[in-house]
């Protein structure tokens, strides 16, 4: 990687990734579930508190399979922000869902609890909170709800490893959560996700579906003498040479947290004196979130040119960059969802964002050159 060149994002490795993928091969074990995979899912289920982890192949998924697991019929809405990734909606259309896009709040660019509610008609069936870079929900207002019009809640939490609400691991709350391990993520494996369950009511048959909808984790128990297909599935396992290479990543996740919130926080120091002047607003974070650094972003000013910012970066060889276009105003959830309201916050805000490079070995004067160019390009 040249010096000069600052990109977006840089996949870090611990040291022991290759060691590991050695080891998956020496015990002759490179399919889905084997000693890799079992130790991903022990650290998961430890540190999340949630009844099941399943190791996914990737964020959608574990959303793909949550959607199956909630037997999502034709017709059947879902309430969900449209400032996400497709993947969020794309796993409930699959099976005729209907995504239901409902406006975010200005301050986390999270779903608006308080717009949930008027959202619900007789054909909601789920909710599904997307924690915006890695900073949580408002989940108690949101489990509230669900629970008092009978609607499950599936988390979409691929930004959120390591992230918590009020003490709880993000993906731990609703009755589902996904992560994602892609390697633009805090703890990586390239591709790859997970499945956490926290309702027990639904542990086997989760395992029965990623399973190709066949009772095969049951056989290899002892629990029956053989295994046969039982329910509709696919195959959803990971191989365990990404097991291997993500168990090297989870063991380090506390390291790599840490120094991610490094830079995430002197981001939030020299980028103060701009807020002051009234041309970007910085991240905000509520008091009972704790959040991983997985991206620090900015909103420029209604009166900023975001495409002159963005050219200023690119001339200077610096990865910055905007983020999703929302999925209301485009040609597919025009499609297969509908919006809830008018998401002016969603309209206004996904137009004014841009993403500023974070990654573990960025280094102070990497961040320096980020902000002097950010600073020179909105003066």
């Amino acid at each position: 990687m040249k010096t000069a060149r600052i990109p977006f994002n840089w996949p870090y490795m611990t040291g022991k990734e290759m060691h590991y993928i050695a080891e998956a091969h020496v015990n002759g074990r490179l399919a889905g579930d084997g000693p890799f995979t079992k130790r991903c899912h022990g650290w998961l289920e430890s540190r999340t508190g949630c009844d099941k982890a399943l190791l996914t192949h990737s964020c959608t998924a574990a959303l793909e399979m949550a959607s199956l697991l909630l037997d999502i019929q034709p017709g059947d809405e879902v309430i969900m922000p449209s400032y996400t990734f497709v993947s969020t909606a794309n796993a409930f259309v699959l099976r005729g869902g209907i995504p239901v896009f409902v406006d975010i709040r200005a301050d986390t660019l999270n779903l608006d609890e308080n717009l949930i509610e008027p959202a619900i008609t007789s054909r909601t069936r789920v909710i599904v909170p997307v924690h915006y870079a890695g900073v949580a929900c408002e989940m108690d207002t949101i489990m509230s709800i669900a629970n008092r019009h009978d609607l499950k809640v599936v988390e979409d939490a691929a930004q959120g490893v390591m992230a918590t609400y009020k003490g709880h691991a993000l993906g731990s709350i609703g009755h589902m959560g996904a992560y994602s391990f892609h390697e633009t993520k805090n703890v990586i494996s390239g591709e790859g996700g997970a499945l956490l369950v926290n309702d027990p009511d639904l542990v086997s048959r989760a395992e029965t579906i990623r399973e190709k909808g066949t009772d095969r984790n049951r056989f290899f128990r002892g629990e029956v003498d053989k295994y046969t297909w039982q329910e509709m599935g696919s195959s959803f396992l990971p191989g365990e040479l990404i097991a291997a290479f993500l168990w090297a990543q989870l063991e380090e996740a506390d390291r790599i947290t840490q120094k991610r919130l490094t830079s995430w926080r002197r981001y939030h120091e020299l980028l103060a004196p701009l807020e002051s002047k009234g041309l970007i607003r910085r991240p905000i974070v509520p008091d009972e979130c704790q959040h991983n650094a997985h991206m620090y972003y900015v909103i420029l000013s209604p009166e900023i040119d975001r495409h002159k910012v963005l050219e200023a970066f690119k001339r200077h060889d610096i990865g910055v960059v905007f983020h999703y276009v929302p999925l209301h105003s485009s040609p597919g959830g025009k499609q297969f969802g509908r919006a809830h309201g008018t998401l002016d916050v969603t309209n206004s805000q996904s137009e004014q964002l841009i993403r500023l490079p974070l990654w573990v070995a960025l280094n102070e004067e990497q961040q320096d050159k980020v902000v002097a160019v950010l600073t020179q390009a909105i003066s």
